[in-house]
């Protein structure tokens, strides 16, 4: 159920500030990994020192559309984050496509596509940005849909997911890039 996810999220300090702090950074544009070090996300760090065509490239575009949708709030209105190629050289395209905000009779709804989703590591991530996206429009949360392109485990990681569904704590999973 949604709201068990949302539990998930909210009763864990440690995912929930990294996560929001992630977004932030996100949003400011902020490419230097070192900036995500210091504030304790370190997965990260694979790309090198900076993140090249990767989610501050897109997300620093939300401000302004959250503005506008603030600001005008209109019904017949699709208000569109494209995470699409910009033909720059990538260490990591988003996997996060689209992120599509709709104003239904005064209620939020927020639709999103991911093209490549890995389910233990980055689609609980993914899910609860777009949460925090949503937070910040003045408007209540009617609901968010998701469409996944590629769902998948690497597997190297299957049985630490095991462990981790069976409830084994500070489960490290390997990320595979």
């Amino acid at each position: 159920m949604p709201a068990d996810l949302l539990d998930i999220f909210e009763s864990h300090g440690i995912a929930r500030k990294k996560l929001k702090t992630e977004l932030g950074l996100f949003m400011q544009g902020e490419r230097d990994v070192e900036r995500y070090r210091e504030a304790g996300i370190t997965w990260w760090d694979y790309c090198g020192q900076t993140l090249v065509n990767s989610y501050p490239t897109y997300f620093e575009k939300l401000p302004p559309l959250i503005a506008q949708i603030n600001e005008e709030k209109r019904n017949s209105k699709n208000y569109v984050l494209f995470l699409g190629a910009t033909g720059v050289e990538t260490n990591q395209a988003p996997c996060l496509s689209l992120v599509q905000f709709q104003i239904d009779e005064g209620e939020l709804v927020v639709s999103a596509y991911q093209r490549s989703s890995d389910a233990n590591l980055g689609l609980p991530s993914d899910i609860y940005h777009l949460y925090l996206m949503s937070r910040q429009i003045d408007l209540p949360l009617k609901s968010i849909t998701l469409d996944l392109g590629n769902v998948h485990i690497y597997e190297n990681n299957i049985s630490r997911t095991k462990d981790l569904l069976a409830g084994v704590e500070n489960i490290k999973f390997e990320l595979n890039v």
